[in-house]
């Protein structure tokens, strides 16, 4: 029996488009022969869908474009997709009004259904706002083979694997008590950075600890501030990894069952990942392996006869982050209805990396560079800033705010008549620079991209209605440090952002590198007048953010305490701050994004 995974990158709500993906799909797993289709969750309408949930033109939308695909699909091939379905006893019984099924689709109609089980209430999942869980775990049959459906977090609850139990049911046991030949799962897991081996590790903990192979079907793409790295793969019997499909884009892949040996097998039809330029990654970051003949528009799944060669690319660290970030620009862009972006181009680096990702994501042809100098900066931020748009091939403009700011000094001068040069004026600049940014995006229609790193978005060294400016923030989830350590790794050669490496010379200028960072809002300004040098910063940052330590804990940990307790005084009173920034690209266990719900309105002990 041949099995088909189609890594999809739907558009939430766009039904009758995802509807069309899942078709071509179909289509090709029909001319290599498969039996079995597998797509991601909810593949249909989207995920997360969110409050769109609600709409019940909606729902009714979904179920008729479920029956038209039904009957559009290659009639002998079994598809199983992703949708939500009306629980019909929710009135009678109570309980949410819907279900997030994965649906059988085969001859033209529905056959079979399946409700996730285990609902995931945490960091950005919010599923059982909408959705009731099913009540047990069921089957199909293809032929003689009893095969075992899940649906996303219906894996995650391996008591051995976490320490612990999450839920009260565990459905991989219980379809293992079944007495099934095989699990499938169709998958919507975000993206965070390292997750793909986690998530492999703990899939094959729990195909050796039940005794069934499994293969993980994962949503691909950028949807709000969300990433989903796809990564799909597949488990054997003996808990080794016989297929995976490539990150950050696209894929689509065959392999087999063989019943006889009851387990999972190659195909031989795998693929190398060959668009890993779309990405931005260079030569060194391509996927081991021969380029064969599967389909796909993507790159295919690697190949699986070569199982100890079986990996995720690109490698963990830097070369990840870039192309997680590289989809989550492209597909916001994309998805939103954009063509071209703008952001302010300061000299800085933050600046620099997010229009080097932005260059890459959608073409440099399509990014507008705006310098905007006042009379604190530099000569070398506006030389850094011009040799960073040629370097990328950006258009650039050129906007000098000295006169604005002498303005603005003049209408003020009666009310801050004898009161000391501070903040607000320096924050004046910012929003001059946040004003002149949105009304280029509103005359031209362009986004607007925010420059910020999480350190800044961490504990408020940002402006509201200035440099927060946006409808992207697209490095928000990325600490100073790694902000250093991606621009660095692009110098390195190991990525690209225009059809061709800049051979012999940096893509971001090393003078941008290697500069005391400064918001130059006045004279001799640097970040560290304000802040703890961005090593230490980011370490306590990520003790109290991501690990939930105590200011105690991080004192003990060898931090200064008055350093501690000053940076976890700024990031509580940054709150209000956070609540009003643009969406922020999500690569860690805890951004400030959805997942985040902090109170603004607070006891300052907390």
């Amino acid at each position: 029996m041949k099995i088909a995974i189609a890594q999809l990158n739907p558009t939430i709500g766009d039904i009758l488009g995802n509807s069309n993906l899942i078709l071509e799909a179909a289509k090709k797993a029909e001319v290599e022969g498969a039996n079995l289709l597998l797509t991601p969750e909810l593949s249909l309408i989207g995920y997360p869908p969110r409050d769109l949930l609600i709409n019940p033109s909606f729902i009714a939308d979904a179920g008729a474009q479920l029956l038209q695909l039904a009957q559009a699909l290659p009639p002998e091939l079994a598809v199983i997709a992703g949708t939500a379905l009306p629980n019909t006893n929710a009135v009678k019984l109570g309980g949410k009004s819907l279900f997030n099924s994965a649906v059988l689709l085969q001859n033209g109609a529905v056959k079979q259904v399946f409700h996730k089980r285990l609902l995931p209430t945490y960091d950005v999942f919010d599923e059982d706002r909408y959705f009731e869980p099913g009540e047990n775990s069921n089957y199909f049959y293809i032929g003689e083979v009893k095969i075992g459906v899940t649906i996303c977090e219906d894996l995650w609850n391996n008591e051995e694997f976490w320490g612990k139990r999450s839920y009260a049911g565990d459905p991989v046991s219980d379809l293992a008590k079944l007495g099934v030949d095989l699990v499938v799962n169709l998958s919507a897991s975000p993206y965070s950075a390292g997750k793909r081996g986690v998530r492999s590790a703990m899939l094959q903990h729990s195909v050796i600890r039940c005794g069934l192979p499994i293969i993980y079907a994962n949503q691909v793409g950028g949807n709000d501030d969300i990433i989903f790295d796809g990564s799909s793969f597949a488990v054997n019997r003996k808990g080794d990894l016989i297929q995976v499909l490539a990150s950050f884009e696209t894929d689509f892949a065959v392999l087999e069952y063989d019943a006889p040996k009851q387990d999972l097998v190659a195909s031989g039809n795998g693929q190398d990942a060959r668009s890993t330029t779309d990405l931005g990654l260079g030569e060194g970051q391509q996927k081991l392996g021969s380029i064969g003949s599967g389909v796909g528009s993507g790159g295919n799944g690697q190949d699986a006869r070569s199982t100890t060669d079986l990996s995720f690319h690109p490698a963990e660290g830097d070369a990840e982050i870039w192309a997680a970030l590289v989809l989550g620009v492209r597909d916001y862009v994309r998805k939103c209805g954009f063509s071209k972006v703008v952001l302010g181009l300061s000299g800085g680096i933050d600046s620099a990396l997010v229009a080097a990702i932005a260059s890459c994501a959608i073409g440099p042809e399509n990014v507008l560079g705006v310098l905007m100098p006042s009379p604190y900066s530099s000569d070398h931020s506006v030389n850094d800033a011009l040799e960073l748009a040629r370097n990328l091939g950006i258009a650039i403009e050129l906007l000098p705010i000295g006169d604005l700011m002498k303005t603005y000094d003049r209408t003020l001068a009666d009310l801050f008549f004898n009161t000391t040069f501070g903040i607000a004026e320096e924050n004046i600049q910012s929003r001059i620079r946040g004003n002149l940014l949105m009304a280029i995006s509103n005359k031209f229609g362009h986004l607007l991209l925010s420059t910020g790193n999480k350190s800044e978005m961490a504990v408020g060294y940002c402006t509201l209605y200035g440099d927060m400016n946006g409808g992207l923030a697209v490095i928000s989830d990325v600490p100073k440090t790694r902000v250093y350590s991606l621009c660095r790794w692009l110098n390195s050669g190991s990525g690209k952002v225009k059809n061709q490496t800049l051979l012999g010379k940096e893509i971001i200028p090393v003078n941008i590198i290697t500069k005391a960072p400064s918001a130059e809002l006045k004279p001799g300004q640097i970040d560290q007048d304000s802040l703890p040098d961005y090593d230490v910063l980011d370490d306590i940052l990520q003790r109290l953010i991501e690990y939930h330590e105590s200011a105690q804990q991080i004192v003990a940990a060898g931090h200064d305490e008055a350093v501690v307790k000053r940076v976890v005084k700024l990031v509580r009173q940054a709150e209000f701050k956070r609540r009003q920034a643009a969406p922020g690209l999500k690569i860690s266990d805890r951004a400030f994004g959805t997942g985040w719900r902090m109170p603004i309105a607070k006891s300052s002990f907390y």
